[in-house]
């Protein structure tokens, strides 16, 4: 269940996200989608398995192994649970995932935002493959 002010939350979380450099380990992709939702729900903070543990995107893949997971979209599946039935459901707040290079992010409306090494990145919606209900 989302916290009664998830929406300031979410705007303050995109925003501050646009001055922050990609870091593999700390700022990337899923270290920030599920702080994300950590602080949309007031709930645990999953991001601590992984956090600080790696510094590059092969470090990144050894840890997702480590934990028993092959993909974002199985570990994905793992944290949030079985996705909606289609991406397109997705409302303001719910994780994502989606890009040419699968990347865990969140819905803004039409689009969805993410983390890359460019900066904060907008993707319509419709690149997206899976998306979790917040």
């Amino acid at each position: 269940m989302r916290t009664a002010d998830w929406q300031s939350r979410l705007a303050g979380i995109v925003e501050h996200a646009r001055t922050r450099p990609f870091v593999w380990g700390t700022h990337d992709c899923a270290t920030w989608a599920f702080e994300l939702r950590a602080a949309l729900t007031g709930g645990a903070d999953v991001a601590a398995l992984w956090r600080g543990r790696y510094t590059t995107a092969l470090g990144a893949r050894r840890v997702m192994v480590r934990c028993g997971w092959q993909s974002l979209e199985a570990m994905g599946r793992d944290l949030l649970g079985a996705p909606l039935a289609s991406p397109l459901s997705a409302q303001r707040g719910d994780l994502v995932l989606g890009g040419a290079d699968p990347a865990f992010g969140v819905c803004l409306g039409a689009r969805a935002s993410f983390v890359a090494g460019s900066g904060l990145t907008l993707l319509p919606l419709e690149a997206c493959t899976l998306a979790w209900r917040v």
